[in-house]
C-alpha cells in the first residue's frame, strides 16, 4: 500500500530520501524490512531509536499496529453518539473525522475503516488507515469525536512496560509524529510483542 505512513514518514518519496542517508530506517518500512531484523532487543529497548518525537520531547515505547491489520486500532465516541444509527454506520464502511478536546485534541482529520460499531453507546472500534483509502473509496463524514483508546503492539520501548502505568508514546502511523500519553490497562506477551490497550489518551 503506497504511503501508508507505517514507517512514520508522510510518503514513500520522503521515506527513501532518509534512507539513503540512513539505511538503519529500512526496518521501519512493513513491505522491504527483514522481520527477522527485529530482534529481542529492540524489545527490551536497546535499538537505535532516538526516543523523541518531531518536537523533540521524549517518549517511552513505540506503539505499533497489529500485523494482520490495515492500520492502528482505534476506540473512538461520536460528539453526538446518534450518529451510529443515523448514518447507518456498519463493519467495513470508510469514515472521516476529527479528535476534538481533551482526549487529543489532534489537527490531522483522521480516517479509516470501521471494524465494530455499538448502536446502543455510539462506541465505534477502527482502523486509522490514513487519507489515501477515502480519496479512492469514498466516505461518511464522523464530524468531530473522542477518542478512548488505542490497541496495538509494543515491539520497541525503553523501559519496562507495567499495567496499571501511564506513559508517553509514539503511535508508529502518527502522521505528525508526535507523541501521546496514556494509561496501560491491558498487557500480554506475544511473539511479536506485547499486545497492550492504552486508555486515558492526550497528546503531549
Amino acid at each position: 500500500m503506497e504511503d501508508c505512513g507505517g514507517c512514520g514518514f508522510r510518503t514513500c518519496v520522503e521515506f527513501n530520501e532518509k534512507l539513503k542517508d540512513n539505511p538503519d530506517l529500512r526496518k521501519n518500512c512493513i513491505y522491504i524490512s527483514d522481520k527477522k531484523e527485529k530482534s529481542k532487543e529492540e524489545t527490551s529497548g536497546s535499538s537505535k531509536t532516538a526516543w523523541v518525537d518531531s518536537l523533540g520531547r521524549e517518549f517511552d515505547f513505540v506503539l505499533d499496529k497489529f500485523i494482520e491489520e490495515p492500520g492502528p486500532r482505534e476506540t473512538i465516541i461520536p460528539h453526538n453518539p446518534a450518529l451510529t444509527v443515523e448514518m447507518e454506520l456498519k463493519a467495513g464502511e470508510i469514515i472521516i473525522g476529527r479528535p476534538l478536546g481533551v482526549s487529543c485534541g489532534c489537527p490531522v482529520t483522521h480516517s479509516g475503516i470501521i471494524m465494530d460499531v455499538d448502536k446502543k453507546t455510539g462506541v465505534i472500534v477502527w482502523y486509522v488507515t490514513g487519507p489515501l483509502t477515502p480519496r479512492q473509496k469514498g466516505f461518511k463524514d464522523l464530524g468531530y469525536y473522542t477518542a478512548l483508546a488505542y490497541e496495538g503492539l509494543i515491539q520497541e520501548s525503553r523501559c519496562e512496560i507495567k499495567i496499571g502505568m501511564r506513559y508517553f508514546f509514539l503511535p508508529r502511523m502518527c502522521m505528525l509524529q508526535w507523541r501521546h500519553s496514556g494509561l496501560v490497562n491491558y498487557l500480554n506477551r506475544t511473539p511479536l510483542g506485547l499486545q497492550v490497550r492504552v486508555e486515558g489518551l492526550w497528546i503531549g
